[in-house]
């Protein structure tokens, strides 16, 4: 199936209002947090590096919220099942081409890094259905699960500072005791990935 389309922003808003509302997001959609916050402050402590990817030391980490809910086939998903991984948690619209863009990336490295204790979870947002969610996993390949979050209400139990609603792409990285290690506020490659990934995994 196609995912060619016009990307459903009329899903986004109702009323005289959603016209700008689907223009905003959209413009958000396609730009990075080239500060390294995320609007409102920071209780994260987070560091933001040239690339703009934001780690915070060890011992100085936010705890990760509690998600629960149901995955794309409408199976339940857990963030608690994770416990002891390194979760990397990505947000992603099928409407979103940025997201696109780093499908095989995401996809490659949650393969190449799952005997060393890495787990891969998808938060779809802004897909009112399932269906073109499911269309976009097909088409690029992805074989982790996603929470379905039509209108972003587990992104919105991150703490201050670790993710900005409007901003998707985003990824978040979370260490094994279950803590906001890194997150970035755009599409990334491998090489981003495993920056992120590595000092997680070669923590003890």
């Amino acid at each position: 199936m196609s995912l060619s389309r016009a990307p459903r922003r009329t899903l986004l808003a109702a009323g005289a209002g959603a016209g700008a509302l689907a223009a905003a997001l959209t413009l958000s959609a396609c730009s990075g947090d080239s500060n390294g916050k995320s609007g409102g402050g920071g209780d994260t402590n987070f560091v933001t590096n040239t690339g703009g990817i934001s780690t915070a030391t060890k011992g100085e980490r936010a705890p990760a919220p509690e998600l629960s809910g149901k995955d794309l086939a409408g199976k339940p998903l857990d963030l608690a099942d994770y416990r002891g991984k390194i979760v990397v948690m990505n947000v992603w619209g099928s409407w979103c081409t940025p997201c696109r863009s780093e499908a095989k990336y995401l996809e490659k490295v949650a393969k190449d890094t799952k005997a060393e204790g890495v787990e891969f979870i998808g938060i779809n947002t802004r897909d009112t259905q399932t269906a073109p969610a499911l269309a976009f996993e097909d088409e690029f390949g992805v074989t982790y699960p996603s929470f379905h979050d039509p209108i972003g209400k587990l992104i919105l139990k991150f703490p201050k500072g670790s993710l900005n609603p409007q901003s998707i792409p985003s990824t978040i990285v979370i260490d094994r005791d279950g803590k906001i290690a890194a997150r970035a506020l755009r599409a990334l490659d491998d090489k981003a990935l495993r920056s992120m990934i590595d000092p997680l995994i070669a923590e003890k």
